[in-house]
């Protein structure tokens, strides 16, 4: 029998069921044998009993029990076989790497995650990165597919475990750029605008901003430069981990992200940029507590897309008090 692990919630997880976790991470698990673990006690949740229905928040910690090694039904899904071209693509990616976590520069385009119609993506590529036979490396937190930037890896579970609860308890500070239509009014400050997920056009969810229902979101914003009143190139520091946060709160201010349709529709297009219908969005840095100690700082520098552009825009990204 294997024994107990411990994973943290990411953000693509974040207000979804128990019952549909388990059901995206062990697809084969039999519904009856979840309920029975649930009703035991085996299963929780930052520490405390839960039942299937409980919806999680990014950072919680789920306690999954020791499974008999032959029960099909509580293995993960089988991960394919990783190519050398693979293996070799994904190492490109690294940014940073010591005896316990990976920082990965993470492109646009590319999933984080497996589901529906996605083949290839970062996580069933991370056996790629394993070491010393410490076992497959895991995912802390993730990224939209469109955004790029720091993602970080750990190597082992109670790594993933101590960087699940940096991230709960809001002590890693995030910072991201981002090119927006416009230029924001005043030049820094605080969004404060809940969020709440919304069905839209063929059921497809996405996140609105609502002040009753909503849960809080909030998120600090600079102006970097601009060009003219047409763009601006923003840092944005996230407070809270929403779903899509930074694109819906760009929007609500009346300046969304560069190639961001799904909330910004026609105003996110500039006609005569070069790649405005790609999303213009990077985790650039992040600082947190190292779990062997001290503080790290992950900078991941912009793909080439973004880089185009602030070229275009006259934007200099030699600025020392941005690097």
């Amino acid at each position: 029998m294997s024994g107990v692990e411990t994973r943290p919630v990411l953000a693509g997880d974040s207000d979804i069921r128990l019952d549909r976790w388990f059901k995206r991470h062990f697809p084969a698990l039999k519904h009856g044998r979840l309920e029975k673990m649930l009703r035991t006690g085996q299963i929780r949740v930052d520490g405390g009993r839960v039942k299937a229905s409980t919806r999680l928040e990014e950072g919680q910690m789920i306690r999954i029990p020791p499974m008999p090694e032959d029960d099909q039904a509580a293995r993960p899904a089988e991960r394919p076989e990783i190519s050398a071209d693979d293996s070799a693509w994904i190492k490109s990616l690294v940014l940073h790497s010591d005896r316990e976590l990976i920082a990965l520069n993470k492109p646009p385009g590319i999933a984080v995650q497996g589901g529906r119609k996605v083949a290839r993506h970062i996580d069933g590529l991370l056996g790629a990165l394993e070491e010393n036979d410490e076992g497959r490396p895991k995912l802390v937190h993730r990224l939209d597919r469109d955004t790029s930037g720091v993602l970080l890896i750990a190597r082992r579970a109670d790594v993933a475990a101590a960087l699940g609860e940096i991230f709960h308890s809001r002590r890693a500070q995030k910072t991201y750029w981002a090119l927006v239509a416009g230029v924001p009014r005043p030049r820094e400050g605080m969004i404060n605008a809940p969020l709440a997920k919304k069905a839209g056009h063929l059921g497809r969810e996405k996140m609105v901003v609502d002040l009753e229902a909503g849960k809080s979101a909030t998120t600090d914003y600079e102006v970097i430069e601009n060009a003219a009143r047409r763009a601006a190139w923003l840092a944005l520091h996230p407070h809270t981990g929403r779903t899509h946060q930074l694109r819906v709160h760009c929007a609500a201010i009346g300046t969304p992200i560069l190639g961001d349709g799904k909330y910004g529709g026609a105003e996110s297009r500039l006609d005569g940029v070069p790649g405005s219908d790609k999303l213009h969005l990077h985790a650039r840095a992040i600082t947190f507590p190292h779990p062997s100690g001290g503080e790290l700082t992950i900078t991941a520098p912009l793909p080439a897309v973004m880089k185009k552009t602030w070229d275009f825009l006259g934007f200099d990204l030699d600025r020392k008090e941005y690097n």
